[in-house]
């Protein structure tokens, strides 16, 4: 369950409006028209733009940054991060990963292909669960969304093939599109470990027949965008008993050595009928989907044409053309496993204190407008006020990078290939002591010192249970935020940010959260009523905008489109209490910051499953509702820009 709200998970950009435009007319367009005529996507990348090339050139830094590491490992003072060179090291051995071919992960799958029977998947339930092995259902250790003081067992659904539940109804020609890409790459890679054409396709048949079982009973991303309702507690007593087939009552206490009193489902309906999915009959098709699923899981950790061939269903999604190098690859491996240690690094070696200082002023700053925009708020009651300002002086703000990394990282070995290592082996250890890490949780407090961002990502977040708001270092540079910026223009793309991520804890999901991140009603019934009727108004704003060759999905979209009106607002009143205001300069760098370019396959991807509208989207329409846009261009009815005044909707 991800509940975090981040700033941006992706991104859509419409490339068949690549002109110039003027800004009465067009915002977006006008900004960044000619930069789009001329912008490439990277062959090994879906996106290109405002976060996508700060991403890229963070990565350079760092590539640069472990070349030199491996070539004098003495440079490396961190032990643990010289366990992330290490890993480093061993991903970019394809030497040794083409000469090992399938045979560092030929006892894992034999271990698989042992089971003959839900007993033996029974008798093995607690050891594959801490080997992350593909099951009926996942689970992991997060705070209870009602009492954030302590943390609780979550059960959660399997990943479906295709990206959501939509891509299976019958007239989703993406879906037949991307099924087909996925079958044929899974027979190919089945066939690279000795399997024949016959046996490889029996298994990738069944493995489908599995996951079609699972989609009737799962939401789609609609639905999830409402994450409170994934919390669903039930007694441990009640819940084994919705699916008696699975050896739950033995298992889980084995894993937590603990047995919980209670559990969270995030999708109770699909535990209601997981016993029509755990049957005799069903073994044969659930066998073959845990071994399709495991044995596509190593592709990445083998040799480099397994590497190629076990990302092809990927580069389709997202219509990449090419993957990554060996030498990206290699550090996206160790990045992903060591995250907060580079991040960490990246933040001492790249990001100052003066900017540390600086930025967490002007999220002072933009508290501080929230909370006279709050009191001077004609909508709500003074009980509803005087609580939400309540929550605003309780927010945590984390700048640049954590101090200190979690300890478990600590525990994160690396065996080297003179040690007898191998890639995949050393991974699996890796996500085992991951996972019997937060499994441990459970009996522990809770730590809400933990960063939910590392230093070196190009993004940021609010997380409601935390009621805390994360601005990596990697994102706190131009066009977002420089020194060498105006005022306005840093309030235009680094201050509209802030804002986004105080906003999120007033949209329709971070408002059910009060102060402590506790899922409690603050509101009056009234002002509920009141607040609900104006996030209607937002997706009823959205809904149904043509782009990408589709729609966008207003309900989707809301949470984050709550939080990019009330950022922009709250940035602009900031950026017009300084004493060099240019709201032109304002206006300009908030349509910046949104430039993008993406693959037709990867918008379309997004407008199906990613919570954010499209970049050109949140640059016009949000501006659209903003009354000083208009005085700032002169923009009258005659102009494509207009929207009239009482359409434009504003909630915070």
């Amino acid at each position: 369950m991800n509940k975090n709200h981040v700033l941006v998970r992706g991104g859509a950009g419409d490339t068949t409006a690549a002109e110039s435009a003027r800004v009465q007319d067009n915002l977006y367009l006008s900004v960044n028209g000619e930069w789009a005529k001329t912008a490439e996507i990277p062959a090994d990348r879906s996106t290109a733009g405002g976060f996508a090339d700060l991403s890229v050139g963070v990565e350079n830094l760092l590539l640069d940054d472990f070349e030199k590491f491996r070539e004098d490992p003495s440079q490396v003072t961190d032990p643990i991060l010289r366990e992330a060179v290490k890993l480093n090291q061993l991903a970019l051995d394809f030497k040794k990963r083409d000469a090992d071919g399938t045979e560092p992960a030929k006892e894992a799958l034999a271990k698989l292909a042992d089971l003959k029977s839900w007993s033996d998947v029974n008798a093995k339930l607690a050891e594959l669960i801490e080997d992350g092995i593909a099951l009926p259902f996942d689970i992991g250790v997060e705070p209870d969304m009602k009492n954030t003081a302590q943390y609780l067992l979550y059960i959660d659904v399997p990943g479906l093939i295709l990206p959501d539940k939509t891509y299976y109804v019958e007239d989703n020609e993406n879906g037949k599109q991307l099924m087909g890409v996925w079958t044929k790459m899974a027979i190919d890679v089945l066939k690279k470990f000795d399997f024949d054409e016959a046996a490889a396709t029996d298994l990738v048949e069944k493995a489908k027949a599995f996951d079609a079982s699972i989609v009737p009973f799962v939401k789609n991303s609609e639905e999830l965008a409402d994450y409170t309702k994934q919390y669903n507690p039930y007694d441990f007593a009640d819940f084994v008993k919705l699916a008696p087939a699975l050896d739950f009552a033995t298992a889980i206490p084995a894993v937590l050595q603990s047995t919980p009193e209670k559990v969270i489902l995030t999708q109770p309906k699909y535990f209601e009928n997981l016993d029509k999915l755990v049957t005799d009959e069903s073994f044969d098709s659930f066998k073959a989907w845990l071994q399709v699923e495991e044995i596509l899981s190593t592709t990445g950790y083998l040799s480099e044409e397994l590497r190629q061939l076990g990302g092809t269903y990927g580069r389709a999604i997202s219509g990449q053309k090419e993957a990554p190098n060996q030498v990206k690859h290699a550090y996206r491996l160790a990045n992903g496993f060591f995250s907060d240690v580079v991040g960490k690094y990246y933040g001492e070696t790249y990001f100052g204190d003066a900017a540390r200082q600086d930025v967490t002023k002007m999220i002072k700053t933009m508290i501080n407008v929230y909370k006279n925009r709050l009191a001077n708020n004609s909508w709500l009651s003074q009980d509803t006020k005087d609580k939400a300002i309540v929550k605003l002086n309780n927010i945590v703000i984390k700048v640049g990078y954590p101090d200190q990394v979690r300890a478990v990282y600590g525990k994160l070995k690396v065996k080297t290939a003179a040690e007898g290592g191998d890639l995949l082996n050393d991974t699996l250890e890796l996500q085992r002591v991951l996972r019997a890490d937060n499994f441990s949780k459970i009996n522990q407090p809770v730590d809400r010192t933990r960063w939910a961002m590392p230093g070196n990502l190009v993004n940021a977040c609010y997380d409601p249970s935390f009621n805390d708001i994360t601005f990596p270092a990697a994102i706190l540079q131009a066009p977002f935020y420089s020194l060498e910026q105006s005022s306005s223009e840093n309030y235009g793309g680094i201050g509209a940010v802030i804002a986004h991520e105080i906003s999120h804890a007033f949209d329709n999901n971070g408002a059910k959260f009060d102060e402590k991140g506790n899922m409690v009603n603050w509101w009056t019934k009234d002002d509920y009523a009141a607040f609900e009727t104006r996030t209607k108004a937002m997706i009823e704003e959205f809904d149904g905008i043509p782009y990408a060759g589709s729609k966008v999905n207003g309900k989707l979209v809301i949470s984050e489109n709550v939080a990019d009106g009330g950022g922009l607002s709250c940035a602009l009143e900031a950026a017009k209490g300084e004493e060099d205001v240019d709201l032109a300069g304002f206006f300009t760098n908030w349509a910046n910051v949104w430039r993008i370019k993406a693959t037709k396959e990867y918008s379309q991807l997004l407008l199906s499953i990613d919570v954010h509208s499209p970049g050109p989207l949140r640059a016009n329409v949000q501006a659209q509702n903003m009354d000083d846009f208009y005085t700032t261009f002169n923009i009258t009815d005659k102009d494509g820009m207009w929207l009239a005044p009482e359409k434009r909707v504003n909630i915070w």
